[in-house]
Protein backbone atom coordinates (compact mmCIF):
# COMPACT_ATOMS: atom_id res chain seq x y z
CA UNK A 1 0.00 0.00 0.00
CA UNK A 2 1.35 2.99 -0.94
CA UNK A 3 2.17 5.86 2.06
CA UNK A 4 2.55 9.55 2.52
CA UNK A 5 5.21 8.74 4.99
CA UNK A 6 6.36 5.64 6.15
CA UNK A 7 9.31 4.42 9.51
CA UNK A 8 11.98 6.02 8.44
CA UNK A 9 11.00 7.72 5.40
CA UNK A 10 9.84 11.39 6.01
CA UNK A 11 8.88 12.38 2.18
CA UNK A 12 8.42 15.75 3.02
CA UNK A 13 12.24 16.09 4.20
CA UNK A 14 12.94 13.83 0.99
CA UNK A 15 11.29 16.65 -1.23
CA UNK A 16 12.80 19.39 0.14
CA UNK A 17 16.20 17.64 -0.70
CA UNK A 18 15.87 16.20 -4.04
CA UNK A 19 15.11 19.98 -4.85
CA UNK A 20 18.44 21.13 -4.04
CA UNK A 21 20.77 18.44 -4.69
CA UNK A 22 18.84 15.69 -7.98
CA UNK A 23 16.74 18.07 -9.20
CA UNK A 24 15.70 15.93 -11.93
CA UNK A 25 14.67 13.49 -9.18
CA UNK A 26 12.50 16.34 -7.51
CA UNK A 27 8.39 16.86 -7.89
CA UNK A 28 5.45 18.21 -5.72
CA UNK A 29 4.89 15.38 -3.53
CA UNK A 30 5.89 11.46 -3.71
CA UNK A 31 4.19 8.43 -2.06
CA UNK A 32 6.02 5.48 -1.14
CA UNK A 33 5.66 1.87 -0.32
CA UNK A 34 8.61 -0.68 1.88
CA UNK A 35 9.35 -3.17 -0.44
CA UNK A 36 8.51 -6.90 0.83
CA UNK A 37 11.38 -9.04 1.78
CA UNK A 38 13.47 -6.35 3.48
CA UNK A 39 14.73 -7.80 6.85
CA UNK A 40 18.22 -5.83 6.67
CA UNK A 41 18.55 -2.75 5.21
CA UNK A 42 15.16 -0.88 4.32
CA UNK A 43 14.23 -0.96 0.68
CA UNK A 44 11.25 1.87 -0.12
CA UNK A 45 9.46 2.03 -4.10
CA UNK A 46 8.89 5.63 -4.21
CA UNK A 47 6.41 7.56 -6.96
CA UNK A 48 6.44 11.02 -7.53
CA UNK A 49 3.88 13.31 -8.38
CA UNK A 50 4.44 13.11 -12.16
CA UNK A 51 4.43 9.22 -12.07
CA UNK A 52 8.47 9.03 -11.92
CA UNK A 53 9.79 6.23 -10.26
CA UNK A 54 12.78 4.66 -8.12
CA UNK A 55 13.94 3.27 -5.26
CA UNK A 56 15.42 4.47 -1.50
CA UNK A 57 17.76 2.33 0.20
CA UNK A 58 18.63 3.18 4.07
CA UNK A 59 20.09 1.46 6.84
CA UNK A 60 17.56 0.07 9.42
CA UNK A 61 16.20 2.17 12.58
CA UNK A 62 18.31 0.57 15.20
CA UNK A 63 20.41 -1.83 16.28
CA UNK A 64 23.16 -1.15 13.45
CA UNK A 65 26.57 -3.16 13.50
CA UNK A 66 29.63 -0.94 12.92
CA UNK A 67 30.45 -2.71 9.72
CA UNK A 68 27.00 -3.61 8.10
CA UNK A 69 24.27 -1.17 6.33
CA UNK A 70 26.91 0.86 4.20
CA UNK A 71 25.15 2.81 1.67
CA UNK A 72 28.24 4.25 0.42
CA UNK A 73 29.57 0.78 -0.74
CA UNK A 74 26.02 -0.26 -1.75
CA UNK A 75 26.15 3.01 -4.01
CA UNK A 76 29.78 1.98 -5.42
CA UNK A 77 29.56 -1.52 -6.52
CA UNK A 78 26.63 -1.09 -8.45
CA UNK A 79 27.78 1.96 -10.40
CA UNK A 80 31.29 -0.01 -10.84
CA UNK A 81 29.21 -3.18 -12.47
CA UNK A 82 27.50 -1.08 -14.47
CA UNK A 83 29.12 -1.83 -17.40
CA UNK A 84 30.07 -5.37 -16.90
CA UNK A 85 28.10 -8.45 -17.77
CA UNK A 86 26.31 -8.32 -14.17
CA UNK A 87 23.27 -6.67 -14.43
CA UNK A 88 22.58 -4.59 -11.41
CA UNK A 89 20.32 -1.02 -11.34
CA UNK A 90 20.58 2.54 -12.46
CA UNK A 91 22.55 4.49 -9.38
CA UNK A 92 20.98 8.13 -9.48
CA UNK A 93 22.29 9.67 -6.15
CA UNK A 94 23.94 9.17 -2.68
CA UNK A 95 23.30 10.94 0.25
CA UNK A 96 25.83 10.89 3.28
CA UNK A 97 23.88 13.73 5.05
CA UNK A 98 22.38 12.03 8.19
CA UNK A 99 19.97 15.09 8.58
CA UNK A 100 17.96 14.26 5.75
CA UNK A 101 16.64 10.91 6.61
CA UNK A 102 18.43 10.40 9.84
CA UNK A 103 20.69 8.13 8.19
CA UNK A 104 22.57 7.72 4.73
CA UNK A 105 20.69 6.55 1.62
CA UNK A 106 20.79 6.08 -1.78
CA UNK A 107 18.24 6.28 -4.71
CA UNK A 108 18.34 3.44 -7.87
CA UNK A 109 16.30 2.15 -10.83
CA UNK A 110 13.52 0.32 -10.28
CA UNK A 111 13.68 -2.51 -12.38
CA UNK A 112 10.64 -4.25 -13.34
CA UNK A 113 10.49 -8.06 -12.66
CA UNK A 114 9.53 -10.82 -10.68
CA UNK A 115 11.36 -11.28 -7.20
CA UNK A 116 10.38 -15.04 -6.06
CA UNK A 117 9.76 -15.22 -3.01
CA UNK A 118 7.37 -17.76 -2.25
CA UNK A 119 6.33 -21.20 -3.18
CA UNK A 120 3.08 -20.24 -4.94
CA UNK A 121 5.70 -18.43 -7.07
CA UNK A 122 7.77 -21.18 -8.12
CA UNK A 123 5.40 -23.61 -8.44
CA UNK A 124 3.39 -21.50 -11.11
CA UNK A 125 6.74 -21.03 -13.14
CA UNK A 126 6.50 -24.11 -15.02
CA UNK A 127 9.52 -26.98 -15.77
CA UNK A 128 10.81 -25.15 -18.35
CA UNK A 129 11.25 -21.88 -16.73
CA UNK A 130 11.95 -22.36 -13.23
CA UNK A 131 15.08 -24.40 -15.15
CA UNK A 132 16.27 -21.04 -17.20
CA UNK A 133 15.89 -18.85 -14.37
CA UNK A 134 17.78 -21.41 -12.15
CA UNK A 135 20.99 -21.17 -15.47
CA UNK A 136 20.62 -17.80 -15.60
CA UNK A 137 20.84 -17.05 -11.97
CA UNK A 138 24.12 -19.66 -11.74
CA UNK A 139 25.58 -17.91 -14.78
CA UNK A 140 25.11 -14.60 -13.42
CA UNK A 141 27.43 -15.59 -10.14
CA UNK A 142 30.11 -16.70 -12.19
CA UNK A 143 29.97 -13.79 -14.68
CA UNK A 144 30.09 -11.58 -11.08
CA UNK A 145 33.38 -13.78 -9.87
CA UNK A 146 34.90 -13.07 -13.51
CA UNK A 147 34.79 -9.27 -12.98
CA UNK A 148 38.08 -7.87 -12.62
CA UNK A 149 37.78 -5.56 -9.64
CA UNK A 150 40.88 -3.40 -10.80
CA UNK A 151 39.75 -2.96 -14.50
CA UNK A 152 36.07 -1.43 -12.94
CA UNK A 153 37.77 0.66 -10.09
CA UNK A 154 37.46 -2.05 -7.35
CA UNK A 155 40.85 -2.84 -6.89
CA UNK A 156 40.74 -1.46 -3.17
CA UNK A 157 37.37 -2.57 -2.42
CA UNK A 158 38.67 -5.58 0.05
CA UNK A 159 41.76 -7.05 1.33
CA UNK A 160 41.99 -10.80 0.09
CA UNK A 161 45.03 -11.88 1.64
CA UNK A 162 43.85 -13.65 5.09
CA UNK A 163 40.03 -12.96 4.05
CA UNK A 164 38.30 -16.28 5.69
CA UNK A 165 40.53 -15.36 8.72
CA UNK A 166 38.64 -12.32 9.10
CA UNK A 167 35.58 -13.41 7.82
CA UNK A 168 35.41 -16.20 10.72
CA UNK A 169 36.35 -13.24 12.93
CA UNK A 170 33.85 -11.12 12.02
CA UNK A 171 30.88 -12.97 12.10
CA UNK A 172 31.88 -14.21 15.56
CA UNK A 173 31.90 -10.59 16.46
CA UNK A 174 28.72 -9.77 14.76
CA UNK A 175 27.61 -12.74 16.90
CA UNK A 176 28.75 -11.15 19.77
CA UNK A 177 26.93 -8.31 18.97
CA UNK A 178 23.41 -9.51 18.06
CA UNK A 179 23.52 -12.20 21.46
CA UNK A 180 20.36 -11.65 23.50
CA UNK A 181 19.90 -15.79 24.41
CA UNK A 182 21.34 -18.73 24.51
CA UNK A 183 21.95 -20.51 21.28
CA UNK A 184 22.52 -24.63 21.34
CA UNK A 185 25.56 -25.34 18.95
CA UNK A 186 26.21 -21.53 17.68
CA UNK A 187 29.85 -21.73 19.68
CA UNK A 188 30.87 -25.27 18.96
CA UNK A 189 30.18 -24.69 15.27
CA UNK A 190 31.71 -22.02 15.55
CA UNK A 191 35.00 -23.26 17.02
CA UNK A 192 35.29 -26.16 14.19
CA UNK A 193 34.69 -23.50 11.48
CA UNK A 194 37.57 -21.39 12.71
CA UNK A 195 39.76 -24.89 13.24
CA UNK A 196 39.27 -25.98 9.51
CA UNK A 197 39.36 -22.76 7.53
CA UNK A 198 40.90 -23.91 4.19
CA UNK A 199 43.23 -22.34 1.61
CA UNK A 200 41.72 -19.93 -0.69
CA UNK A 201 41.30 -21.33 -4.73
CA UNK A 202 40.64 -17.85 -5.88
CA UNK A 203 39.42 -14.00 -5.35
CA UNK A 204 37.17 -12.51 -6.77
CA UNK A 205 34.75 -9.89 -6.28
CA UNK A 206 31.79 -11.44 -3.43
CA UNK A 207 27.77 -10.17 -3.21
CA UNK A 208 27.84 -11.95 0.29
CA UNK A 209 24.25 -13.00 -0.31
CA UNK A 210 23.43 -13.99 -3.51
CA UNK A 211 20.63 -16.12 -3.71
CA UNK A 212 17.30 -16.22 -6.00
CA UNK A 213 15.55 -13.68 -4.44
CA UNK A 214 18.51 -11.36 -4.37
CA UNK A 215 17.88 -11.50 -8.37
CA UNK A 216 15.08 -9.82 -10.15
CA UNK A 217 13.91 -11.81 -13.09
CA UNK A 218 12.79 -10.10 -16.60
CA UNK A 219 10.37 -11.36 -18.74
CA UNK A 220 13.05 -13.63 -20.77
CA UNK A 221 14.02 -15.42 -17.60
CA UNK A 222 17.14 -14.48 -17.67
CA UNK A 223 18.63 -11.96 -14.61
CA UNK A 224 17.04 -8.45 -14.66
CA UNK A 225 19.17 -7.21 -12.05
CA UNK A 226 20.99 -8.10 -8.73
CA UNK A 227 20.29 -6.09 -5.77
CA UNK A 228 21.11 -6.08 -1.90
CA UNK A 229 24.52 -5.42 -2.29
CA UNK A 230 24.98 -4.73 1.19
CA UNK A 231 28.11 -7.47 2.28
CA UNK A 232 29.90 -7.25 -0.68
CA UNK A 233 33.57 -7.17 -0.71
CA UNK A 234 36.88 -8.55 -2.21
CA UNK A 235 37.79 -12.06 -1.38
CA UNK A 236 37.15 -15.68 -1.71
CA UNK A 237 34.55 -16.80 -4.48
CA UNK A 238 33.23 -19.99 -2.61
CA UNK A 239 31.63 -18.21 0.27
CA UNK A 240 29.52 -16.84 -2.10
CA UNK A 241 28.50 -20.41 -3.33
CA UNK A 242 28.20 -21.78 0.39
CA UNK A 243 25.48 -19.50 1.09
CA UNK A 244 23.96 -20.04 -2.50
CA UNK A 245 23.52 -24.01 -1.69
CA UNK A 246 22.19 -23.17 2.29
CA UNK A 247 19.60 -20.70 0.45
CA UNK A 248 19.15 -22.95 -3.02
CA UNK A 249 18.20 -26.37 -1.25
CA UNK A 250 19.73 -26.38 2.44
CA UNK A 251 16.90 -24.49 4.02
CA UNK A 252 14.14 -27.24 3.11
CA UNK A 253 15.62 -29.30 5.87
CA UNK A 254 14.05 -26.59 8.52
CA UNK A 255 10.25 -27.81 8.67
CA UNK A 256 7.88 -24.61 8.18
CA UNK A 257 10.94 -22.19 7.16
CA UNK A 258 9.24 -19.00 5.96
CA UNK A 259 12.30 -17.55 4.23
CA UNK A 260 12.61 -20.28 2.04
CA UNK A 261 11.26 -19.73 -1.75
CA UNK A 262 9.81 -23.32 -2.73
CA UNK A 263 12.77 -24.47 -4.73
CA UNK A 264 12.22 -28.01 -5.39
CA UNK A 265 12.84 -30.44 -8.46
CA UNK A 266 9.30 -31.10 -8.84
CA UNK A 267 8.96 -27.99 -10.07
CA UNK A 268 11.49 -27.87 -12.11
CA UNK A 269 14.72 -26.77 -10.10
CA UNK A 270 17.68 -28.10 -10.76
CA UNK A 271 19.12 -29.18 -7.42
CA UNK A 272 22.45 -27.22 -6.04
CA UNK A 273 24.84 -29.87 -6.72
CA UNK A 274 23.38 -29.44 -10.31
CA UNK A 275 23.91 -25.82 -10.22
CA UNK A 276 27.49 -26.07 -8.16
CA UNK A 277 28.87 -28.64 -11.63
CA UNK A 278 27.34 -26.28 -13.73
CA UNK A 279 29.33 -23.00 -12.33
CA UNK A 280 32.46 -25.38 -11.79
CA UNK A 281 32.32 -25.66 -15.71
CA UNK A 282 32.10 -22.82 -16.79
CA UNK A 283 34.59 -20.67 -14.23
CA UNK A 284 37.00 -23.61 -14.70
CA UNK A 285 36.53 -23.72 -10.77
CA UNK A 286 37.45 -27.48 -8.60
CA UNK A 287 34.90 -26.89 -5.56
CA UNK A 288 37.62 -28.35 -3.29
CA UNK A 289 36.28 -28.07 0.22
CA UNK A 290 32.98 -26.75 -0.44
CA UNK A 291 31.61 -28.53 2.34
CA UNK A 292 33.68 -26.03 4.96
CA UNK A 293 31.81 -23.03 2.69
CA UNK A 294 28.16 -24.55 3.13
CA UNK A 295 28.57 -24.77 6.72
CA UNK A 296 29.64 -21.40 7.06
CA UNK A 297 26.58 -20.40 5.10
CA UNK A 298 24.88 -21.86 7.53
CA UNK A 299 26.63 -20.01 10.40
CA UNK A 300 26.61 -16.62 8.69
CA UNK A 301 22.82 -16.84 7.87
CA UNK A 302 22.23 -17.80 11.76
CA UNK A 303 23.71 -15.23 12.61
CA UNK A 304 21.80 -12.57 10.68
CA UNK A 305 18.71 -13.95 11.55
CA UNK A 306 19.75 -13.71 15.00
CA UNK A 307 20.46 -10.01 14.15
CA UNK A 308 16.90 -9.42 13.00
CA UNK A 309 15.43 -11.26 15.88
CA UNK A 310 17.06 -8.52 18.28
CA UNK A 311 16.25 -5.89 16.78
CA UNK A 312 12.57 -7.10 16.61
CA UNK A 313 12.36 -8.17 19.76
CA UNK A 314 13.75 -4.26 20.90
CA UNK A 315 11.00 -2.74 18.49
CA UNK A 316 13.45 -1.16 16.17
CA UNK A 317 12.40 -2.94 12.58
CA UNK A 318 9.32 -3.00 10.53
CA UNK A 319 7.56 -5.22 8.24
CA UNK A 320 5.94 -8.27 8.41
CA UNK A 321 6.90 -12.05 9.18
CA UNK A 322 9.79 -11.31 11.77
CA UNK A 323 7.88 -13.46 14.54
CA UNK A 324 9.09 -16.47 12.60
CA UNK A 325 12.71 -15.22 12.88
CA UNK A 326 13.58 -16.37 15.57
CA UNK A 327 12.90 -20.00 15.67
CA UNK A 328 15.21 -20.46 12.54
CA UNK A 329 18.64 -19.88 14.09
CA UNK A 330 18.82 -23.41 16.30
CA UNK A 331 17.92 -24.96 13.11
CA UNK A 332 19.95 -23.57 11.15
CA UNK A 333 23.16 -24.01 13.47
CA UNK A 334 22.28 -28.14 13.31
CA UNK A 335 22.38 -27.24 9.57
CA UNK A 336 25.74 -26.49 9.38
CA UNK A 337 27.25 -29.23 11.94
CA UNK A 338 25.86 -31.36 9.44
CA UNK A 339 27.46 -29.84 6.49
CA UNK A 340 30.54 -30.06 8.27
CA UNK A 341 30.20 -33.46 8.48
CA UNK A 342 29.51 -34.00 4.78
CA UNK A 343 26.19 -34.90 5.32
Amino acid sequence: MMEANLPGLDLDRLGDYLRRAEPTLAADSFTAELARGGRSNLTYFVTAANGQEFVLRRPPLGHVQATAHDMAREYRIMSALAPTAVPVPQTFHLCTDVEVLGAPFYLMERVIGDVIQSEKQTAALGIDRAKAISHHVIDTLVALHACEPDQIGLGDFGRTEGFLERQVSRWSKQLEGSRSRDIAGIDDLLHKLANSIPGTQRNSIVHGDFRLDNCIIGANNEVAAVVDWEMATLGDSFTDLGLFVVYWDGLSQIVGNPVANGIKPEYGFPSASDLLQRYALKSGSELSHIEWYIAFGYFKLAVILEGIYLRFSQGQTVGPGFAEIGPLVEPLVSCGHRALRGE
